[in-house]
Formats: structure tokens, sequence, C-alpha cells
């Protein structure tokens, strides 16, 4: 789509599919508009920026994994340097997901790279989708704009911090333990937080997928854990409230951790709660292993974050302790309170 002024913004709209190209099947929704067909429906983006499209797949966001995030981040690096920003169209179910991937796989990007999709199919009346597009448009235009984000409901969410909140509702997105970066409103953007601009992105190009996560319930067998910690190269920990696990002998969860930790195997503790994080050292459930077993904790990082994370770390490293520098230090403000780590780097 050329824009009516040559001297405005280049973005590239990148197409994944999502319920943004959804139309109605027999069998429900499913992810069949191309990018052209999507943007026929917002004519006016034409009057802010130049947009170019790239089909790279078309699926719902379920179906979404590392090979897509790997794509998406190949594909931005391959035309980085073509154009001004990026705008990608993406189911919600596992945006989050793909927002924290990329803010690992690239790093310090000076260029805006702006997630967004729907609750709502573009092709219907009551929708969500065409303000969420025209607005994710208009901040890529943004001299302000730089990094990963997310673009929802005219929030702009710090793409280490987003979390599906809401399955239905248009006001899907939470920044979790983070400010938004901006509101959009009546076209106008209001510029909360902006961060220095590096002169060149940083991009990685591998991903370990073997990283599993274990949302405890009450009385859950610890022998989940055993099992996830052999296959599997690291595995967080969802427990309640400021984290623990069980105690009891019964449960056996600490002589667990202390044999997998010790046959070099990740395991990090974060909470099921999505506000203030976890502290393991108010409890004993939590403070003893902090305390005696090399554990990771999350602290005030999105569970998405701290999956991604490990996935970019454990690409290259798998030692110990190299893991947990790299887990502690911050990317994309992934750590709001990285002074909570007692352990010494």
């Amino acid at each position: 789509m050329e824009c009516e002024n040559e001297k405005t913004k280049k973005i590239l709209m990148i197409a994944t599919g999502g319920t943004i190209a959804s139309v109605v099947t027999t069998d429900g929704l499913a992810p069949l508009m191309t990018p052209d067909e999507i943007l026929q429906y917002i004519p006016d983006v034409s009057k802010i920026c130049q947009v170019h499209t790239l089909q790279l797949f078309n699926l719902d966001s379920t179906d979404i994994c590392q090979e897509h995030w790997l794509l998406l981040s190949e594909a931005i690096c391959t035309e980085y340097e073509n154009y001004d920003g990026f705008v990608i169209c993406h189911g919600t179910d596992t945006m989050a997901y793909t927002a924290a991937a990329l803010s690992y796989l690239i790093q310090h990007s000076p260029k805006p790279i702006v997630i967004t999709g729907a609750q709502k199919p573009i092709n219907e009346d009551n929708t969500d989708s065409k303000l969420n597009l025209y607005s994710s448009f208009l901040y890529a235009s943004s001299d302000a704009a730089s990094g990963v984000q997310i673009l929802f409901n005219g929030k702009v969410i710090l793409g280490t911090r987003a979390r599906k909140t809401h399955s239905k509702s248009f006001h899907a997105f939470s920044s979790i333990n983070y400010p938004y970066l901006a509101v959009l409103q009546d076209n106008i953007i209001m510029q909360y937080l902006t961060y220095k601009k590096n002169d060149k992105p940083e991009f990685y190009h591998q991903l370990n997928t073997k990283v599993a996560l274990l949302r405890l319930i009450p009385g859950m067998s610890s022998e989940i854990l055993s099992f996830l910690l052999k296959t599997n190269d690291a595995v967080v920990i969802e427990s309640f409230g400021v984290g623990g696990v069980p105690s009891l002998k019964q449960y056996h969860y600490y002589d667990i951790i202390e044999t997998w930790l010790k046959q070099g195997k990740i395991i990090v503790m974060t909470t099921q709660v999505p506000n203030e994080g976890s502290d393991m050292n108010v409890y004993k459930v939590g403070k003893k292993i902090k305390r005696d077993l090399n554990i990771l904790e999350a602290y005030d990082m999105t569970t998405e974050a701290v999956v991604t994370k490990l996935m970019w770390i454990l690409a290259f490293t798998n030692n110990q302790e190299k893991v947990r520098k790299l887990f502690y230090t911050p990317v994309g403000c992934d750590f709001l309170y990285t002074a909570y780590d007692d352990t010494k780097i």
C-alpha cells in the first residue's frame, strides 16, 4: 500500500494468522485472510505510512511455537535495513509468548516491532481489529517507538511484560509489574516511557525447546516434577503465593530438586499470582530451598518471559553459573527488582 506522503515511514506488516485474519467456517473461526485483504479494512493507513506486506504463515496462535518465533526473527533480520518499523499481526492466545521470545531474539532494536491482533475478526462489524491495527501502524511510525512491544486496545506494553488477562474482552492484555509504555487515544500518542536507542539491534538465531512449566496444585505428586526434569533441561515451577514447594516428607520435593540440580538441570521458581512477584525468603517452604539449593527465582517476571528467556539462554550454555548470571541480567527490562537476588554472580 503506497503512502500519500512519500516522506513518511516505510513499515513492513508481517501476517501470521490469528483472529484478526479469521473467517467463519463450519468448523469455527479459521485464519484465512491475506494481509492485503486485511489492509482493505483500514484504507486511511496510507495517510500515515507506506505499508508493505509479508505473509509468513497463517495459523491460529495455539499452533505457534518456537520454530515460528525463529521464522519471525529471521524475517525481521532479513528485512531490517529495508524498513523503518514492523507490525506483526498475531493471534492473542500465545501473543505474550511471542512478544517475550522476540524480545530475547531481537535485542536493543532502535526500530519498533509492534505486535497486535484482535478479539474479533476484521470483517465483523463489532470488531477491535481496525483500531488495533491502525493504532499499531501509527505507533510504529512514531519516532519515540523502539524495541518489541504489544499494542492492544490503545495500550503499548513492553514485550517482556505482557499477559493476556481477558479471554473475550477488547482490553485483553495487561502490563504485569510495569507501566504502559504509551497510550493511544483519538490518534494521539501519549508516550510515558522512552529508552535510549542503540545504533543497531542484536539478533539471535537459536532457542532450546527443552524447557517445561509445572503449575503446582495442592497435593500434586513430586514425581511429575521428576519426570519433567528427566526429559527437559530446565523446569519452571509456578508455585503458590510468594513461592515455595510442599514441605511435608511424603512429597519429596526438596530431595527431587536437590538430586536434579546436582545433575546440572535448571530450576526456576515463580508464582501463579500475576502481580507483585515472588519472594522465597518469606516462608519456610521457600526459604530453605532458596538458601540450600542452587535454584533460581523469577521475582516479578512474567511466566512467558521466564520460559522464553530460558530457551534463549540454554541455546548457548547449560552451565548452571553462566545460566544464573544471564538469567539475572536484565534484557528489555524483564527484571524490575534484580536486587532481590542475594546470590553473588
